[in-house]
């Protein structure tokens, strides 16, 4: 009888990893703020806002507005932009991870009240927080495993 090597079950956080992570998060971004924009996939259309005060739901559950819109195409286009790197794809996972928790923070906060400048509903705020959690958790999985300049497979 034969074993497999320990090994054999441990996943490794590879360069070509970390760089397909930060694309496709920038795709992701990219794609929700392109159909954020897109009447018919954005409900309530006509009351969409540059910020505060959107009525407008991406899916007919997410709230966007403008502003949210813009900040989302930013991020994919950094996001799409940083993979060309490792270091950079790194940065950009841990950079956006943390912008978007900091975004469900904010949202969290400020609910309802005219100060929600993002115009961001419960949903907005639960995918803020889930992609928020996911890209961190890859940038951390990469640099955790590649500490201390080890060798990169």
């Amino acid at each position: 009888m034969t074993t497999a090597s320990h090994h054999a079950h441990d996943f490794h956080v590879t360069r070509d990893h970390v760089r397909s992570a930060a694309m496709g998060m920038g795709v992701v971004f990219l794609l929700v703020g392109i159909l954020g924009m897109i009447p018919g996939i954005t409900t309530q259309y006509g009351g969409m806002a540059f910020a505060s005060g959107s009525e407008a739901l991406l899916f007919g559950a997410f709230q966007v507005s403008v502003l949210l819109n813009l900040v989302y195409l930013a991020m994919g286009a950094a996001g799409i932009w940083m993979s060309r790197g490792i270091m950079s794809a790194r940065n950009f996972l841990m950079g956006s991870g943390v912008v978007l928790l900091v975004m469900w923070l904010y949202g969290v906060i400020v609910g309802d009240s005219v100060a929600n400048v993002l115009s961001t509903n419960a949903s907005t705020n639960w995918l803020n927080l889930i992609l928020g959690i996911i890209a961190v958790g890859l940038g951390v999985a990469y640099a955790m495993r590649h500490r201390g300049g080890d060798a990169v497979r």
